[in-house]
């Protein structure tokens, strides 16, 4: 996947062709707040894409958007709360790749499956990064050989933080570990915000992020990149290697971010979000926040975000098999 093909002016005329016109859509909802869960605590990937857009989403709906934090579980647990929802379109769910692997990570230890993928629709796809590999500015490790090269040294005592396990930080890191035939400790936290604190304050010595989330801590001198899990150098970071030209091969994942309501909500609901995300996604004030914080927008209309689910779900359900157990 390139990252070019994120998005493209032609892409978002044609999906913009697709949407049915206002006078198509009931006009009935909405009538009071809506609810839009953030399954982490605030500083991540996924709260980063949410404030923004709740902003926009107010501004074409009429209605405030109330963005809530509920982390817990790598994802699992605010993930679960919007597919168990009331379908009226007062919930939603602002989610990152993990959305697609923890039912996966349930069945894999015999637990009860919290959610189905398929409880949840995808409406727009805001943000589609790499996933950033970091380490504190005064770690020894230049590269991401260098960090192998100490992993085999020590097995499983350097310890890596993640936003849960199974989760958009904890997939990408283990597929590099497994790409470099190392063993990093992993120590789960509640969500990205907290994984990064805990990388800056010295408690673990590798971690991720979007180049939204990390940027402000490279800028500051706090955090080295040593690679990207993309196809592509990402702009803003043009120094740093993908993990690919690294020379591993199968490591390619992508911290995106989307807005998804309950499966059965109905199709007027669906039809004015379509529309009020086409709206925010075109609008240079919202596009301009994640251009400035290193994440260039890569919108997603509901039909072509469906596809890109569908697809990418098929290759993390693989990469989680392959990871296997792990705590």
């Amino acid at each position: 996947m390139d990252r070019r093909h994120f998005i493209s002016s032609a892409a978002a005329a044609g999906a913009a062709a697709t949407l049915p016109s206002f006078a198509q859509a009931q006009e009935s909802w909405p009538t009071r707040n809506i609810t839009m869960v953030v399954p982490f605590p605030p500083g991540g990937q996924a709260d980063l894409a949410a404030r923004p857009i709740a902003e926009a989403l107010r501004r074409s709906l009429g209605q405030s958007i109330v963005v809530e934090n509920r982390g817990g579980a790598g994802g699992k647990t605010g993930n679960a709360a919007v597919a168990r929802a009331n379908p009226d379109g007062y919930t939603l769910l602002m989610a990152l790749a993990s959305i697609l692997v923890l039912p996966e990570a349930d069945r894999l230890f015999g637990r009860q499956v919290a959610y189905e993928v398929a409880d949840l629709r995808p409406i727009a796809r805001v943000l589609a990064d790499p996933l950033m590999i970091t380490v504190r500015a005064d770690a020894p490790w230049k590269t991401l050989a260098e960090l192998a090269e100490d992993a085999r040294k020590r097995p499983g005592t350097i310890p890596f933080s993640s936003s849960g396990s199974y989760g958009a930080l904890h997939v990408p890191i283990e597929m590099y570990a497994t790409a470099a035939g190392i063993k990093l400790l992993h120590v789960p936290f509640t969500g990205g915000g907290p994984a990064v604190n805990a990388l800056l304050q010295g408690t673990v010595q590798v971690t991720g992020g979007g180049p939204g989330v990390v940027k402000p801590h490279v800028d500051a001198g706090t955090m080295r990149v040593l690679g990207n899990t993309g196809t592509a150098r990402v702009p803003g970071f043009m120094n740093v290697p993908t993990c690919q030209e690294q020379g591993y091969k199968d490591v390619e994942f992508y911290i995106w971010a989307g807005l998804f309501a309950p499966a059965k909500t109905p199709e007027n609901v669906v039809t004015r979000l379509r529309i009020a995300m086409k709206e925010a996604m075109s609008d240079k004030q919202i596009t301009g926040i994640f251009e400035k914080g290193g994440s260039p927008p890569a919108y997603l209309d509901e039909p072509e975000f469906k596809a890109f689910v569908d697809a990418d779900h098929k290759r993390l359900v693989k990469a989680v098999q392959a990871i296997g157990k792990v705590e």
